[in-house]
């Protein structure tokens, strides 16, 4: 039955107030665990000491602070200590030398101290520019962890604004289902309305099964980073007032850590250390000069006849060995040929490195002042799309709209909502992200966003 649209009035309309309940009934188990969530710095503090990655570069870091003192070794004395003891049986066809057996022990006590050895104090040069290698790998790390942890917690919290979205919508098109079913059968709407509605309603629900699986693989991701199950991150409170990006200059960013960023001391470190292998290249034709000193106690046999026993000898000496190369068949003009060509390589890097970093962080910042303009005009797109929502339910109301009007109305409603969260928790991240593209991110610059969250 096809009737006017003037004549088309439903018997029972729904209105803004039951799409606000639907909304909060959607919304309410997932704020009713906000006083036992836990907030984002207490998180990171659990993936700190459980996280593999992180766990891995600080057992790395510890290592090479081990092995820097192994090379400081080659400039501190050695010692030794040595015994020996042999037992021998003599036959001698002289009636004049009786046979006999013999037992000689002795015990040595050596060491020795570098005085000049080039090669060993620039092992020890390149040790301690190594742990500032590692220390800056351990940074890096930390920083990659800081993001992880913080993209897995709003990672949760989008998906679980995502899924409460849809229950939502499910909620509000359910409603409109019913009530255009109820005009069907009053005769003041066509079985269009009812249909479009069903559609609408099968599709959300679709929605809302991957949503929800989408939910639980965001949490097993948070769970296996923390170390914990079952982990709650506390929403944002509203309403939501993103920080301010200071300073407001992508050359400030840029010259920000210019000589600390993690990346660039690497690779200048690097160099340093091709530098330090040119050197040492060289000086394979240096002499070495070592203080060397020995004591001595034997005990044997005296050997001069006609006297016979066992006689004890106490020796000590002191000196100085020197050695110089003269030829080693030309393997150190040529590894100095090889050093020059790694340390054009390092000083390239270098280069680089720095490259990298102007250009990775001029890439961010420009993502965060993006997101910052995103979240303005989806803020305005939420407040036009619930305008909208309500002429095109009152136009439905009046006759002059049709069912999926109203349905497009809500689901432009609720996807709005839904992006515009998404836009806020990728404008945290990428305050974060331009941090650790300058090489300047800590874990305090959680505290900001820290204070956003819900308590």
């Amino acid at each position: 039955m096809n009737a006017a649209p003037s004549a088309r009035r439903p018997a029972t309309r729904p209105t803004l107030r039951h799409l606000a309940w639907a909304a909060v009934l959607a919304l309410g188990p997932f704020f009713a665990t906000g006083a036992q969530a836990q907030s984002l710095i207490e998180l990171y503090e659990a993936a700190r000491g459980f996280d593999a990655t992180y766990l891995s570069a600080r057992s790395q870091y510890d290592a090479s602070l081990a092995q820097a003192a192994q090379a400081r070794a080659g400039l501190l004395p050695q010692a030794g200590l040595g015994a020996a003891a042999n037992w021998a049986r003599r036959e001698v066809n002289n009636f004049s030398a009786p046979d006999g057996n013999s037992n000689n022990q002795s015990a040595t006590l050596s060491a020795s101290q570098p005085l000049y050895r080039p090669i060993n104090k620039l092992n020890n040069d390149q040790a301690i520019l190594g742990t500032d290698i590692a220390r800056a790998r351990l940074v890096q790390a930390e920083q990659d962890l800081i993001v992880r942890s913080s993209q897995a917690y709003f990672d949760v919290l989008a998906a679980q604004d995502t899924l409460a979205f849809v229950q939502a919508q499910k909620s509000a098109v359910a409603e409109q289902l019913a009530s255009a079913k109820r005009n069907f059968e009053v005769g003041t709407t066509t079985v269009t309305d009812s249909r479009e509605a069903q559609a609408q309603y099968d599709l959300v629900v679709a929605r809302e099964i991957a949503a929800a699986n989408d939910l639980r693989v965001k949490q097993l991701t948070l769970d296996q980073l923390v170390g914990r199950s079952a982990v709650s991150p506390r929403p944002l409170a509203a309403p939501v007032a993103l920080p301010e990006l200071q300073p407001a200059d992508p050359q400030a960013w840029v010259d920000r850590t210019v000589d600390t960023h993690p990346a660039i001391l690497q690779a200048t470190r690097n160099l340093d250390i091709a530098q330090l292998e040119t050197r040492k290249a060289e000086a394979g034709h240096k002499p070495t000069l070592d203080l060397v000193g020995q004591y001595q106690v034997a005990k044997g046999p005296i050997t001069t006849l006609p006297v016979t026993g066992n006689v004890r000898t106490n020796t000590a000496s002191v000196g100085v060995q020197f050695n110089l190369p003269l030829f080693a068949g030309f393997a150190v003009q040529n590894r100095i040929k090889e050093t020059l060509a790694l340390e054009d390589k390092a000083r390239t890097d270098l280069e680089a490195a720095r490259r990298n970093v102007d250009l990775a962080t001029r890439s961010a910042y420009l993502g965060v002042v993006s997101g910052q303009g995103q979240v303005k005009a989806l803020e305005a797109a939420e407040a036009s799309s619930q305008s909208a929502l309500d002429a095109n339910r009152l136009g439905y109301q009046v006759g002059v709209r049709i069912n999926i009007d109203v349905l497009n109305a809500q689901s432009q409603l609720f996807q709005t909502k839904r992006d515009l969260a998404q836009a806020r928790y990728n404008v945290l991240l990428g305050n974060l992200r331009l941090r650790q593209a300058s090489g300047s991110l800590l874990p305090q610059d959680l505290l900001p966003i820290d204070a956003l969250l819900v308590r």
